[in-house]
C-alpha cells in the first residue's frame, strides 16, 4: 500500500487567545533584564555610550514588547490530522513544518511556571528529521493534553518506521 504525501496547505488552527499575554509578559522580562543590566552598567561606569544604548533598548525593546506577542498571534496556526503534523509559526522569519505522522518518533508536553500562570502548554512533536522537533506553542493546558493523546493514539495506528 503506497502513501500518498499530506496536502501542503496552511494549517487551521490558531493558538490559544491568552498566548499574546504570555509572549508579551516574557518579551517584558527580556527587555526588563536587558534594561536592568545596562542600567547598572551605567550608574557603575557612567559613560555616555551606554546613555544611547540604553534609550535604544528602551525604544526597540518597547516596539518589541507591543508588535512581537500580536503579530505571532496573526501568524501562528497549527493542525494535526491523521496523516501529518502542521504548523506555522515565527513572527520576523516565518517557518513552516509538515511531519509526516510515520515519522513521529516522540510527543511530549510542557507547561513553564509562567504558562501554567496563563492555563497554557506547548506540545513538542520530535521526528526522525534533520530539521529538528516540532513545537506548538500557547496551547489551553487541556487542548494540549488532548492533542498529545490524539497524536499518540494516532502514532500507535500507523506501522511507519520513523526513521
Amino acid at each position: 500500500m503506497t502513501r500518498s504525501a499530506p496536502p501542503l496547505r496552511p494549517p487551521e488552527h490558531r493558538v490559544d487567545p491568552r498566548a499574546p499575554r504570555w509572549w508579551t509578559v516574557g518579551a517584558l522580562g527580556t527587555v526588563g533584564a536587558a534594561v536592568a543590566v545596562e542600567a547598572v552598567a551605567l550608574a557603575l561606569v557612567g559613560s555616555g555610550w551606554l546613555v544611547g544604548l540604553l534609550v535604544a533598548t528602551v525604544v526597540v525593546g518597547t516596539g518589541y514588547v507591543v508588535v512581537m506577542p500580536r503579530w505571532r498571534y496573526r501568524v501562528h496556526r497549527w493542525e494535526a490530522d491523521e496523516r501529518a503534523v502542521y504548523t506555522l509559526d515565527g513572527w520576523l522569519w516565518l517557518r513552516w513544518r509538515v511531519a509526516p505522522i510515520s515519522r513521529i518518533q516522540t510527543i511530549d508536553t510542557a507547561r513553564s511556571p509562567l504558562q501554567r500562570l496563563f492555563g497554557l502548554a506547548s506540545v513538542t512533536v520530535t521526528t526522525a528529521s534533520s530539521a529538528g522537533a516540532v513545537r506548538i506553542e500557547g496551547l489551553d493546558e487541556h487542548a494540549a493534553a488532548e492533542l498529545a493523546r490524539r497524536l499518540t493514539e494516532i502514532t500507535h495506528r500507523d506501522h511507519g518506521d520513523a526513521t
